[in-house]
């Protein structure tokens, strides 16, 4: 049975308190799909530790009163930096979990980014709910298709086209080689108990048959069929001749998702790209490619305000967007965790992982001594070993560690 809202305001009081819940409710093969990240997991875990790299340097005597979290992005007035990302197949957690997700997205008066993968088609969650969505795409072998997509998401009002860079060839996720959650699946004994034992999310789901619904055709209809099919359409040769191409045909934002490169930030401007997602792929792809915070400062020195900069990868804490939006992004992407929330509840559930984020900023920005999330810029940070130093009253801002992550990624 799904946590009722009471429930989940107790139980779920963080993101990883809800993590928690569902590892212990979700199959193992379906938590780890979700959950794990490429070979070593170097990168994944990299995500979330290399916040703590920075510390906060507060002042509290500011005062705070109204500590207004809303943002301007494209046009639209968000209620929080925090939007959700594209993941696929969320409705494997709960039945068209991408409607769940994108209404509790528009409740709480932010961005739900629908991902090429849904289990619902593009033009279903449009209807679904009166708020902006944007639409991810991929660059594929056939073209057609991913005109096709990017005609479709025009023409059901989508605001923002979200292209990801980083999906050249499919990433090692050896929890799943483990698993047999593999194309064609690996079905053991094994497998059957860990279905089994999530009693409550197989009677669940078993009305509701997992699929890529924006790949469904007449041969094509089964998971197993439309997962080959897409494995197959993964383009190697993606470049920028490919972005040029797609920037003409789309009509309104769009965005590089998988940048971690200043110079590739500097490109996309050039090409016409109105925003770059910082992102390695929620470490799922390439593993030991440098943490999302950790590129983010470079990233947006090289944009320098031109456009807008998303970060994605590790966000877990209102603090973690705090620190993001001090080093220059606009807001945050959130993947697995609204997954949590919505494995536990569905539309509660991503309601209450939003309002998680909410309360958090709120807080650190009360402690911090900021009246708004526009007040936060690099002099709010120390580098986790400077902290002491700035006791001793050595106040200066982070510079080190910028010049760090620069150096890190080869800037010029």
């Amino acid at each position: 049975m799904p946590l009722d809202r009471g429930r989940l305001e107790r139980e779920g009081y963080s993101v990883a308190a809800l993590r928690a819940i569902a590892r212990r409710r979700l199959p193992r093969m379906v938590f780890d799909f979700c959950d794990g990240g490429a070979e070593d997991e170097i990168t994944r875990e990299g995500n979330e530790a290399a916040f703590a790299d920075w510390a906060f340097v507060p002042t509290p005597l500011n005062g705070t009163s109204a500590r207004d979290q809303s943002i301007l992005l494209f046009g639209e007035r968000l209620s929080l930096p925090v939007l959700i990302g594209p993941t696929g197949l969320s409705g494997m957690l709960w039945p068209e979990g991408e409607v769940a997700a994108a209404r509790a997205a528009a409740a709480a008066g932010t961005i739900y980014t629908m991902s090429h993968a849904s289990t619902v088609p593009i033009e279903e969650l449009a209807q679904a709910t009166s708020r902006p969505l944007w639409f991810q795409n991929f660059m594929y072998r056939d073209r057609g298709v991913t005109r096709s997509f990017a005609e479709r998401a025009q023409a059901a009002g989508y605001r923002a086209l979200v292209l990801t860079i980083d999906n050249q060839v499919l990433g090692q996720r050896e929890r799943d080689l483990r698993n047999g959650f593999v194309i064609p699946p690996r079905v053991t004994w094994r497998s059957v108990a860990d279905v089994a034992r999530a009693l409550p999310w197989a009677l669940r789901m078993a009305r509701a048959p997992i699929t890529m619904a924006n790949y469904v055709s007449e041969t094509r209809k089964d998971i197993v069929s439309l997962g080959v099919y897409v494995a197959g359409l993964l383009d190697p040769t993606l470049n920028w001749k490919d972005v040029d191409w797609l920037r003409g045909l789309w009509r309104g934002p769009m965005l590089l998702k998988g940048v971690l490169h200043p110079d590739e930030a500097r490109l996309a401007i050039e090409h016409g790209i109105d925003g770059v997602v910082v992102s390695n792929h929620g470490g799922r792809q390439l593993d030991t490619a440098l943490a999302s915070i950790r590129a983010l400062p470079a990233v947006a020195d090289a944009v320098a305000g031109r456009i807008p900069v998303l970060l994605d990868g590790g966000v877990r804490r209102g603090s973690h967007v705090v620190k993001a939006i001090a080093f220059g992004a606009t807001a945050c992407l959130i993947g697995r965790p609204h997954l949590w929330g919505l494995a536990l509840g569905g539309e509660a559930g991503v309601a209450q992982v939003l309002e998680i984020f909410r309360r958090d900023i709120d807080r650190v920005l009360a402690l911090g001594g900021w009246d708004g999330i526009d007040r936060v810029d690099r002099s709010v940070l120390a580098e986790g070993g400077v902290a002491d130093a700035a006791l001793a009253g050595d106040l200066e801002p982070r510079p080190a560690g910028v010049r760090r992550a620069q150096s890190m990624v080869a800037a010029s």
